[in-house]
């Protein structure tokens, strides 16, 4: 993620690393790389001008202060304006309502029934709500159905009408029914539509005016860059939005569309989408994407991950085993499905600070766990609740069934039992760590 963007800033701001002082002539050449790093990330002219002469103000003006190395105190000033141009803080979506009616709209191809289902599962599954999704995209034929498969996979209802091609009567009758059955949000899904078709521009405007949505969010491909903020301003300016959605967030790599779409039409992003799955949706926050622009990481997202999963019993109970030295293959695998379900590896290494240059020439793809879990796959229970049971040959059984050799089979075995001390030799002295209780 902003991988572009984020080396070029690091290297424009390492011009200062070493200066005794900042002066007028360094920190010119200085803001000159960034705004270069800005424009090349797809960021407009103006935005970037404006952007690098307030962080050019701000550094000499700060400059009085003698005990900040200048580099880092442009890492800090830089941080903060680029937090500033992207909103500040979080903006939580607004779900008040009898039911609360949440309009999805955006261009066609940009991700708006899955976000459909992503924010349904996010209302459920983190703020407790109990949703309807409704498909009111009539004219795509796969839409309804590809709608009605993710309410399956997240268990949460999805209203249709099968002939009605209104989708202003569809919704309608579905916020009806939401409100007989008590359901606290009606996620709408719309048909995509171009900011030139004026038919289609009009139909989304009536829905709104018909429907009075407590939330209208709209969608857009972060990876179409300066033409996603054009677009935002067109729909802006028909439907006057109340927040923006960046899908495709996790393949960005020049980061334009994040950085200015906020600051084009003032209206805050409140979500992003950082892959496939359901649960591969997050809040934005301007501090934290700023953090991982420079390079920083984000280690508070990552706590809230790892929170998300994170089983205090089952914990006690490894710690227990542990000391026991009982802990083995079966425990292992389950750790291992408890980081799978944190998110795509990559996007896990981008949140701890350092790593990203770490792994900058190295592939990271989710496939890491395979041959792990492949080798216990061809284990038998009787080997995988006892370590110490693996000879030669069972080793050898083993790399024949997982398709590995035998040298990776004992690659694995001797890095468990190193993992398995290191472990034990944390767990023995106290109890496993409790994360703070998270406030919803």
């Amino acid at each position: 993620m902003f991988e572009s963007i984020s080396n070029k800033i690091e290297k424009a701001l390492h011009t200062l690393k070493g200066k005794g002082s900042i002066t007028d002539i360094n920190i010119a050449e200085t803001v000159k790389e960034v705004r270069k790093a800005l424009i090349d990330a797809d960021v407009s002219y103006p935005i970037a001008k404006e952007f690098t002469d307030k962080v050019k103000a701000e550094a000499l003006g700060r400059n009085v202060i003698q005990s900040i190395e200048p580099g880092q105190l442009m890492v800090k000033i830089v941080h903060e304006k680029l937090t500033e141009l992207m909103g500040s803080a979080a903006v939580d979506i607004n779900t008040k309502g009898t039911p609360a009616v949440i309009l999805i709209a955006g261009l066609q191809g940009s991700g708006k029934t899955t976000f459909s289902a992503k924010l349904a599962h996010y209302l459920k599954t983190k703020k407790n709500k109990s949703v309807m999704l409704v498909a009111g995209d009539v004219y795509r034929p796969a839409a309804i159905s590809q709608l009605q498969t993710l309410g399956q996979q997240i268990q949460v209802p999805v209203y249709t009408e099968e002939g009605n091609t209104n989708p202003i009567d569809i919704a309608t009758k579905a916020i009806r029914d939401a409100r007989m059955k008590g359901t606290n949000v009606v996620v709408v899904d719309t048909a995509g539509r171009l900011a030139v078709d004026e038919q289609m521009m009009n139909e989304i405007a009536g829905l709104k005016e018909a429907l009075k949505p407590q939330e209208t969010l709209f969608v857009v491909d972060s990876m179409t860059g300066q033409d996603a903020v054009n677009t935002a301003k067109a729909f802006n300016e028909r439907l006057d939005f109340d927040g923006v959605v960046l899908t495709k967030l996790d393949g960005d790599t020049r980061g334009g569309a994040a950085l200015t779409i906020r600051y084009s039409v003032q209206k805050p992003i409140k979500f992003v989408g950082i892959g496939e799955k359901m649960d591969a949706l997050d809040v934005f926050h301007p501090d934290r994407m700023a953090s991982r622009i420079l390079g920083m990481g984000d280690v508070v997202s990552l706590v809230e991950r790892a929170q998300e999963q994170y089983d205090e019993e089952e914990a006690r109970k490894i710690q227990k085993k542990l000391i026991h030295n009982e802990y083995n293959f079966e425990d292992f695998l389950s750790q291992i499905g408890q980081v799978k379900k944190m998110g795509s590896m990559k996007d896990l290494i981008g949140m701890i600070p350092g790593m990203d240059k770490l792994t900058k020439n190295v592939e990271i793809t989710d496939d890491a766990f395979k041959p792990i879990e492949s080798m216990i796959g061809s284990m038998t229970p009787y080997e995988r609740r006892n370590p110490s049971c693996l000879n030669g040959s069972r080793k050898q059984r083993i790399a024949t069934g997982s398709g590995h050799t035998i040298q990776e089979v004992n690659r694995f075995v001797k890095q468990f039992e190193d993992t398995r001390k290191m472990m034990k030799a944390v767990s023995s002295k106290g109890k496993p760590p409790r994360l703070p209780k998270r406030h919803r």
